[in-house]
């Protein structure tokens, strides 16, 4: 009777140890693979300037991205509400790494068109473009937080510090950005 439960626990432990190993691997997925490239339609899409890291516009970003602002979309039924998916499949936002794989163009393209092959549909239909950035911003906040992307360097970088691209100018369905004060660099 001894020997079986030796044997018993034993097992028991070895489940457990192989469990641990297994979740230590990050259950197979690898490392993050880089999107495709932007179609050329949306290539030249960049964020407004002011936008980035905005309060005002991240709380507009997070009224959408949570469905407060329109019943009909609520990212966060899918790609929670703190960027942790809670639908197999959907994106999770809080991965840095795999995040500054997207340009705020690819990005931008996603959100529009949806993504084929999946269950993220197009929201050209429910959403202006000045509310599909304003998602992206709120977006950024979960793995991406104090960054911008750097449309010159092709890459994200500390807010404030982006190159002195071509800016891209607000949709014309856009609220105006919040001024900075005289002297500050608004990005």
């Amino acid at each position: 009777m001894n020997e079986y439960r030796n044997l018993r626990s034993l097992f028991v432990m070895g489940l457990a140890v192989l469990g641990l190993s297994l979740s230590a691997c990050g259950g197979g997925e690898g490392p993050p693979k880089p999107p495709p490239p932007a179609p050329a339609e949306y290539a030249d899409k960049h964020m407004p300037d002011g936008y980035w890291n905005n309060p005002e516009i991240l709380e507009e970003g997070k009224a959408i991205f949570t469905g407060v602002q329109n019943i009909d979309v609520n990212c966060a039924s899918c790609h929670g509400k703190n960027g942790k998916p809670v639908k197999a499949g959907a994106r999770d936002f809080r991965r840095t790494e795999q995040m500054e794989m997207y340009s705020d163009s690819v990005w931008f393209w996603r959100v529009n068109e949806g993504v084929k092959g999946t269950k993220m549909k197009p929201w050209k239909s429910k959403l202006s473009e000045d509310e599909i950035w304003k998602v992206i911003a709120f977006e950024a906040t979960f793995g991406l937080k104090g960054k911008e992307y750097d449309v010159a360097a092709k890459k994200w970088v500390a807010a404030g510090t982006a190159g002195s691209a071509p800016a891209a100018e607000a949709p014309a369905d856009a609220a105006p950005a919040a001024e900075a004060p005289a002297g500050d660099a608004a990005h």
